[in-house]
Order: structure tokens, then sequence, then C-alpha cells
């Protein structure tokens, strides 16, 4: 049950308003996080401009997945590890290599030490060492990499403790243009 309500362009004021409005107009609907997240223009704006400059990042999206569905499953956030689920398996990640993902592994060495490090850094950032990062560095990860996964913990961080604070899960009805 929805602890926060959801707004709509209609119901919103300043600029959450026009970000909301422009979000609506562009892709027809926005989803339950998106149109709650509206009642803080920070927090919105902050989100957006994250999960935009994340599509950036140089992480193998795939890999990136499977680095959220492992935080994901850390945090316990159900409709952020539904839609990472969704997004691996459109990426060709199959049931087995999820499955492992949820548990901060992989059967591939390289994407089980970059998987580990994510659940690590979301964990317990202080006790990153200087041997992991070489160990990420000889799977042939780059630095601007190893960065993008802090990135994407982060990213999933908001995501997962707005929904949970807001009391949303997978299934709600998303906020859709009028006809």
């Amino acid at each position: 049950m929805p602890r926060l309500s959801r707004l709509t362009p209609e119901t919103t004021v300043g600029a959450s308003k026009d970000l909301l409005a422009e979000l609506v107009d562009r892709h027809g609907s926005v989803g339950d996080m998106v149109s709650t997240m509206a009642h803080s223009p920070a927090v919105l704006g902050g989100y957006l401009q994250l999960s935009r400059a994340m599509r950036r990042a140089k992480l193998d999206r795939r890999t990136s997945e499977l680095v959220s569905i492992a935080v994901q499953a850390q945090q316990g956030c159900g409709l952020c590890l539904a839609s990472h689920v969704g997004a691996a398996r459109a990426l060709g990640a199959g049931e087995d290599e999820i499955a492992l993902a949820h548990d901060g592994w992989s059967a591939d060495p390289a994407v089980a030490a970059i998987v580990a490090f994510g659940v690590q850094v979301y964990r317990d950032p202080t006790s990153i060492t200087d041997e992991q990062v070489d160990t990420l560095r000889h799977h042939g990860y780059s630095d601007r990499e190893i960065v993008d996964v802090v990135g994407v913990v982060a990213l999933n961080l908001l995501t997962g403790a707005f929904n949970l604070v807001a009391g949303l899960t997978p299934g709600a009805p998303s906020v859709r243009r009028k006809a």
C-alpha cells in the first residue's frame, strides 16, 4: 500500500509540475516512482539527472543490470528488482545468470568480481581494499568502469530507498497523458 500519493501534471506545482509534464508528454506515461518523486523537485530532478548520466556509463549494460539485481536483492525493493530482472532478460541474461546475480555472484569470474564489488560498495564501502580494485583491473575493468559501479549503486540506493519509504510495489499503475 503506497504511503505517499502519486502526482500528475495537474496535481503538482512548480518545478516538479514542469518536469512531470515534460516526462508524460515525451513518454506518454510515467511510473509510480517518478509520479511520487514529484513531491520533491530536488529528488525528482536529481534522480532524472543521475539516471541520464548513468546512460553514458562505460560499464556494459548487462553487467550493470546484474550489479543492480545484486544490490536490489540486498536492499529489498521488489519494484526495482523486478525492473532490473526484466532489463537483464531483455539484454539476454538467462535465468541461471539472474539467480546468481540475485545471490551476488556470477559463473563468469570477471562478472562475479564486479557484482561482488557492487554489493560491497552498497553494504560497506569503507571495507574496499586496494587489492580488490587491482583484481577488478586484472579482470579488464577500467577505472571508469569501476567508478561507474559506484554510480550504479548510488542510483539503486536512491530508487530502492525511495520506493521502500513510499511503499511502492510491483504492478502499480502509471500516470498517463490525458487523451
